[in-house]
């Protein structure tokens, strides 16, 4: 079993808060997320890998999309 990572240390980066606040309200898809930020796709990418890795979101694939969903109950 995969050690989960450390919510606290997720949260530390602004760019991870700022997905979580983006998604919070409503899924987006990893393209409607990466649009908002002046960093690369693959980093956005790699952000939302390890929000879904401690339990804060879960990504779902519909079709060819893959949506982000904030799970902060």
């Amino acid at each position: 079993m995969k050690a989960r990572r450390d919510v606290y240390q997720a949260i530390a980066d602004p760019t991870r808060r700022a997905i979580i606040h983006l998604i919070a309200s409503q899924p987006h898809n990893v393209n409607f997320i990466a649009e908002k930020f002046s960093v690369s796709r693959q980093a956005i990418s790699l952000h939302i890998k390890i929000l879904a890795d401690c339990g804060l979101i879960v990504i779902k694939q519909q079709g060819r999309d893959r949506f982000c969903e904030a799970k902060l109950g």
